[in-house]
């Protein structure tokens, strides 16, 4: 059975179009027209081993901040289209990821319930290159959550470079959803005493 989700959203603010196959091989096609953002959701799709196609056209004349957030609903909105009913996934599933000075421990809970738990250290510089706004990862997982329906925890304990620690936990959280969406084998349905995700 398929596991794909496509979602194509249109506001006066942005264009966005998300394709994602959660049993692909991490083949990436990503264009927002922010550049770290692109890096960010390239590493998403590799280290999660999704097959992942964004394409964004937004109000970049204004800031990032529209583009950056729409993609991030959309995406959301084709994760929880690609998981189905859930039935004969993991679920839960956690990851820790070092970058040179950075560590970012992620844990993610396929649920249906939305919910975020983020923390960062304090002092982060307030840009990655001249357009991604250091606020805005922590809204990214909101976006993400609150459309997937998922329940997510990101740690990152310490770290000194805005780069390094961002991008850990966009390699963490890839891992923990690549291992979260995952057959199981003793999976016998949903895993859910409730019978629904």
């Amino acid at each position: 059975m398929s596991r794909t989700g496509r979602v194509e959203r249109g506001t006066k603010e942005t264009q966005v179009l998300v394709e994602i196959d959660l049993d692909g091989t991490g083949q990436v096609d990503v264009a927002t027209g922010v550049g770290f953002f692109d890096h960010m959701l390239t590493q998403l799709g590799k280290h999660g081993s999704f097959d992942l196609t964004v394409k964004t056209t937004g109000d970049l004349h204004i800031d990032s901040h529209h583009t950056i957030e729409d993609t991030a609903i959309a995406l959301g909105q084709a994760l929880r289209e690609a998981l189905g009913d859930k039935a004969g996934i993991r679920r839960f599933a956690d990851a820790s990821v070092p970058l040179d000075e950075s560590l970012a421990q992620v844990t993610v809970d396929l649920s249906g319930r939305p919910y975020l738990v983020h923390s960062e250290p304090e002092g982060m510089a307030p840009m990655i290159g001249p357009e991604y706004d250091t606020t805005m990862t922590r809204h990214i997982l909101e976006s993400l959550v609150s459309n997937a329906r998922i329940c997510l925890h990101v740690h990152v304990p310490y770290g000194r470079n805005a780069h390094h620690i961002v991008e850990a936990q966009f390699k963490a959280l890839a891992r923990a959803l690549r291992d979260a969406v995952a057959h199981d084998p003793k999976a016998n349905g949903v895993p859910s005493t409730k019978g629904t995700l």
